[in-house]
């Protein structure tokens, strides 16, 4: 049996019991514990405003120390992939929380909408931008793509007054490409279009730049149209890929 833990938004979901999570995790800890560099974690903490310790990993590092973790650990499951994540997400060293969004990214596939509740939990937990985008692009992007009912579960999380999670909203569209619902992209930056914090306004102008990729004009129109409510650092971004 699995423990029922309580997500950042009070929805409770099951954390199961896994033998795939329990092996990788014993090679994950021993393996980057290993590598770890204590001058390079200082920098790196003080880097991501003191957001969480580090080990001091770089990226190339992390990624082929991880490649070694995962050797021969099998195929997981949902269940596998809560468990890893959740678990990883509980010790402080950042790296252990992007081996956890880079296992998921690469599973998302596997993921069923019964998991967003966790990624719900990911995104309120220990959040800063560097775990939380690629949560809202690649994780909950994927969830929602592959079940457009999850849709109404971003219309509330575009008002949650945790503006990681109104930011994950405002993001989870960012590779749908021709498949973007235009209404919510839209809606939902003129619904936050108010927001006095940096990381909503950065976000409204990125999700229409990213969609600029795909229908400059209609960015353009949008942004002709509601001026005066976005602020000038969501235009900027905006118009930045859409020929002007």
């Amino acid at each position: 049996m699995g423990v029922t833990a309580s997500g950042t938004s009070g929805a409770r979901f099951e954390v199961p019991n896994s033998a795939l999570a329990d092996t990788v995790l014993a090679r994950l800890t021993a393996t980057y514990a290993s590598a770890a560099d204590p001058v390079r974690a200082v920098s790196m903490r003080a880097y991501m405003k003191d957001i969480a310790p580090f080990l001091g990993l770089t990226t190339p590092e992390r990624r082929a120390l991880s490649r070694t973790v995962l050797q021969d650990s099998g195929r997981p499951g949902e269940a596998d992939c809560t468990a890893l994540a959740v678990r990883c997400w509980e010790l402080p060293e950042r790296e252990y929380h992007y081996f956890a969004v880079d296992y998921l990214r690469r599973h998302v596939k596997r993921l069923s909408s019964g998991f967003l509740p966790v990624a719900r939990h990911l995104v309120g937990t220990v959040s800063w931008w560097d775990t939380v985008d690629a949560l809202a692009s690649h994780v909950v992007g994927g969830l929602v793509a592959a079940d457009p009912g999850l849709r109404t579960d971003m219309d509330a999380w575009i008002e949650d007054g945790d503006l990681w999670v109104a930011r994950t909203a405002l993001l989870h569209q960012l590779r749908f490409k021709d498949a973007t619902d235009t209404e919510r992209l839209f809606g939902y930056c003129v619904r936050q279009s108010g927001h006095p914090d940096f990381f909503i306004r950065k976000a409204i102008g990125w999700c229409l730049r990213e969609y600029a990729h795909t229908d400059p004009q209609a960015v353009r129109d949008f942004v002709a149209r509601e001026r005066g409510r976005l602020a000038p650092l969501s235009v900027r971004e905006a118009l930045k890929n859409s020929g002007t």
